[in-house]
Parts: C-alpha cells; structure tokens; sequence
C-alpha cells in the first residue's frame, strides 16, 4: 500500500475482494488528517510564529510519526481482515476441524477488531494536535486544519464501526472488554473534532 498509486488503491477498494475495505480506508483517512496538520504547521514558521514556535515543531514532529503510524495500520487492516477470510475458509467436516475453525474465527476477529481500534487512538491524537494548532496557526491556511480535523472524525466513525462488526463475533472475555472500551469514547472524540471544525469557520468568516 505504501508504494501503491491512488489510482491502483481506489481500484482494489472497488474490487470484489475482501480486503482493503473500511478498516483500511480509516486509517487513510486518519493518515490525511495527520498529514494536514504537518502541511499547516510547516506553513506557521518565521518570525510571526516565533512565540509558539516550539509548540507548533512538536504538532508537526507529532503529526509526521502519526501520519506514518497510520499508513502501516492501513496495511495491517488489510491483513488482519484477510486472516479473517482464510479463518471462514478453513475445514469444517469433523468436530475436531469445526472447533479449530471456530477457534481461529475467534482469534482472527481479535486482531482484525484490534487494529481499527488503534486507528480511533491514533485519530483521537490527531484530534488533539487539530486543536493545538488551530489558535496559533498560519491564517491562511487554517481551513486545513478544519479538513484534518474533520478527517480524523471520519477516521474515528469508521474505525468505530469496524470494531463493532467484528465484536459481534468475540465471545465475553478480555478481549471483547479491550475492543468495547476502545469505542466507548468514540462520540465525545467526534466532538471535540466538531468544535475544531465549527472554532475554525468562526475565524474564516467573521
């Protein structure tokens, strides 16, 4: 996915195969995001900066490790989900084979539920870096920073969902008590995304 073309990516989105798919498309979406948030803050240096220069150095060092964090879950998403596949493939004839599939579905809805529930943390930092920069950015390109944030809501409603799907096939245990926490604060994080965008347009249209 790294080395593949916008073009190549959409296409294998479009295809009839199982991955990638969502899990893969929020993490792209957090990745944007985070990428935007570097983009604005490379944009408010110089002397007019010069008091929050510190701080906007951190948000850009911040946003380019979370941009990269974002892109590897992007491909751990489509591999997650193909285990999942080949989970749902594997022998069912014997009771010892049904047990092992059942067993492997499990383990695999595991990892697939754990990677989107990395990206929601990832986009919850995103978030956060939206709302540092927001009041000190550069001006002219503070609508950006509207558009990071509202990719990373987008990075977190669709992450959320996808830890929902394949919570619905985790029995009780760790595991499930893991991936329900990790959504539980999904809503207060879209939020906080919400105010970024709505602090943003009271500054570019007042």
């Amino acid at each position: 996915m790294r080395t593949s073309t916008l073009e190549a990516f959409l296409d294998a989105l479009a295809a009839r195969v199982p991955a990638p798919g969502g899990g893969a498309t929020a993490a792209l979406h957090a990745a944007q995001g985070a990428a935007l948030v570097a983009m604005v803050a490379r944009y408010s240096d110089g002397e007019k900066y010069r008091q929050d220069a510190d701080e906007i150095a951190q948000i850009r060092a911040n946003a380019d490790d979370l941009r990269a964090l974002a892109l590897a879950l992007a491909e751990k998403d489509a591999a997650a989900f193909q285990a999942v596949t080949r989970a749902y493939a594997l022998p069912k004839s014997t009771e010892r084979e049904k047990v092992a599939r059942s067993r492997a579905i499990g383990a695999a809805l595991v990892e697939a539920g754990r990677v989107p529930a990395r990206v929601i943390a990832v986009a919850k930092q995103i978030v956060n870096l939206t709302e540092r920069l927001q009041p000190i950015g550069n001006r002219n390109v503070i609508s950006d920073v509207a558009a990071a944030a509202d990719a990373a809501r987008a990075a977190l409603s669709t992450a959320r969902v996808n830890v929902e799907i394949n919570l619905s096939g985790i029995g009780a245990g760790p595991a499930r008590d893991e991936l329900t926490a990790a959504i539980a604060t999904v809503d207060q994080a879209i939020a906080r995304a919400d105010g970024v965008t709505t602090a943003v347009r009271k500054q570019i249209t007042r």
